[in-house]
């Protein structure tokens, strides 16, 4: 399913290659050795906003339920098909070739030459963006009945679905502009607002459902409305913070520069894998929509286990391409194979604990953080099993993130977009099958989804061990086998957690009664839980040696960070 729209710029967004060489998008020289830090700033920029991300999240499910009517799948789709487009060709492609041929003209011609790259890029990218929009917009009675089937049995649904689509589809050019000039800002080193903005998505869109009236179908309304104008006010800050860091950006008529063209030529790769995994998604939704409720379903749980992909696989994604194009552009192998070390042990020292967890007690948090209002126990438990199949899958996708760059880095495309077309098939024979043939309904869907990320990265890492680009050594094996030896302690107790749960929680439910609150026992109770699972991960991890604490020192030490 797709990424909520608070999703930052991509990995390759950040760095990746031209035909002519590699080119890293943020000076890696001057953040050597600030992996770890930059890793955790990015990812306390992404926390916050994810956070948000959640508040709005939960309201929105409690305004508008899941199954009890058209309103939550009519909306998910309009939150959905703008974003399929925005990661096919804003921040995905576009951005990914962008960057660097704007980083390497910085560095080699100055500020004056890459912001005119910058600026025909920018016109070119809104007039394709735009005209998207508008064709979209008028063919989308047509669109929606190739892309959600499903609704052509339920005319409020679908009547609904396209109403709130074409309200939404506005977002694409403005998220365009703004991963592009967010690409602009950590080109030169800036990369605050590019962490923070989303969070501007989150804030408008609760201050538009909150008040909302008109019950499911008002509140649809409010915030497909709010999606629209979060994205003019994103694109605004972008544009900002582009014009204080220095930027000499501005509005111009689409011209087919040298320059634009091998930015094109360069994205088309990049822009053919993208839509591989998007045609996942497509899938997917189509599937679900035969079932009422079953987007909302696959969406609720794709945002819970989007998180650690959001938190890991981005932030550190973004800290390891510079410091990896750079090893690359020298020809240095040990700093090649030590920045990869370093980015799969730290993903997965925080990715493993989190799969856990959302195979440990799936129900136990979308109950808590989601079941009230409209969204009903029914849909936690439909959605609860969706995660869990979402939850083997986690480490997977971050590990596409963290092995895709080492292909990137070298000028190799190619390989990646094969890898992520047999993903498709993939997925899309899993899917079927498990949906109609093992009649697994939604839960199906969602372990297509994590069958198919799993084949994609075994065919990245074995084709990186095959050209001796990158095979992890004994100690890095060692070591990951003893995180997943933490992780599952951590997994344990959170299946014994939800399994005594009904002894435990009235308890903490009197005791906050006798504090005047009448709510709040089952958010209490996963709290405390989670909180004792990390400690309990945290305390294995460190007594197996799978992390140490020198490398925790090492995390918190002050790098030579970008500015803001």
């Amino acid at each position: 399913m797709s990424l909520p729209p608070e999703t930052v710029p991509t990995p390759e967004a950040t760095a990746t290659t031209t035909p002519g060489g590699t080119t890293p998008a943020a000076a890696p020289s001057r953040r050597e050795g600030g992996m770890m830090r930059s890793s955790a700033i990015f990812s306390g920029l992404t926390l916050i906003s994810r956070g948000a991300g959640f508040a709005r999240d939960v309201v929105i499910s409690a305004a508008l339920g899941a199954s009890a009517g058209p309103a939550a799948d009519a909306y998910n789709t309009a939150l959905s098909f703008p974003n399929l487009f925005r990661r096919i060709f804003a921040e995905g492609a576009f951005a990914a070739a962008f960057v660097p041929a704007y980083a390497r003209t910085l560095e080699t011609e100055g500020p004056e030459a890459a912001d005119r790259v910058a600026t025909q890029a920018l016109a070119m990218v809104a007039m394709v963006t735009v005209i998207l929009t508008i064709v979209a917009q008028l063919a989308m009675p047509w669109i929606m009945t190739v892309i959600n089937v499903g609704y052509l049995d339920d005319p409020a649904r679908f009547k609904l679905a396209v109403v709130l689509t074409q309200i939404t589809m506005p977002y694409l050019p403005c998220m365009a502009v703004a991963a592009l000039l967010s690409g602009v800002l950590n080109a030169r080193g800036r990369f605050i607002v590019s962490g923070a903005y989303p969070i501007l998505l989150n804030l408008i869109m609760l201050a538009a459902v909150i008040p909302a009236t008109g019950g499911q179908v008002g509140a649809a309304y409010a915030a497909s409305w709010a999606v629209l104008a979060a994205g003019v006010a994103q694109a605004g800050l972008c544009w900002w913070a582009v014009r204080k860091a220095g930027a000499n950006i501005h509005l111009a008529i689409p011209r087919l520069t040298p320059a634009v063209k091998a930015i094109i030529i360069t994205a088309i790769p990049a822009a053919i894998g993208n839509s591989a995994t998007q045609l996942n998604v497509f899938v997917s939704g189509n599937l679900a929509s035969f079932v009422e409720g079953g987007r909302s379903w696959l969406a609720t749980a794709d945002r819970l286990y989007q998180l650690p992909l959001g938190l890991v696989g981005v932030a550190i994604g973004i800290a390891l391409l510079p410091r990896l194009s750079a090893a690359v552009a020298s020809n240095d192998r040990a700093q090649q194979k030590t920045s990869m070390d370093q980015a799969v042990l730290l993903s997965m020292a925080l990715t493993l604990p989190a799969a856990a967890a959302l195979m440990g007690m799936p129900y136990f948090l979308i109950d808590a953080l989601f079941t009230r209002g409209a969204f009903l126990d029914v849909d936690a438990r439909a959605t609860a099993e969706a995660l869990f199949q979402f939850g083997w899958g986690v480490p997977a996708f971050v590990l596409i993130r963290i092995l895709a760059p080492a292909f990137f880095a070298r000028g190799d495309t190619k390989s990646p977009m094969r890898f992520a077309l047999v993903s498709v098939v993939v997925n899309v024979t899993l899917a079927v099958g498990l949906f109609f043939g093992a009649n697994m309904g939604v839960p199906g869907i969602a372990a297509a989804v994590s069958a198919a990320a799993w084949s994609n990265a075994g065919l990245l890492a074995l084709t990186l061990w095959r050209r001796d680009h990158y095979r992890p050594g004994p100690a890095l094996v060692s070591r990951l086998i003893r995180i997943a030896f933490a992780a599952a302690g951590m997994g344990l107790l959170a299946a014994v957690a939800t399994w005594a749960r009904p002894y435990y929680e009235p308890s903490i439910g009197q005791a906050l009664s006798g504090l005047g609150l009448d709510h709040g026992a089952k958010e209490l109770s996963v709290l405390l839980v989670t909180a004792v699972g990390g400690l309990t991960y945290a305390v294995l991890a460190l007594a197996t040696r799978a992390v140490r604490i020198s490398e925790l020192k090492a995390l918190v030490q002050r790098g030579n960070g970008g500015k803001a």
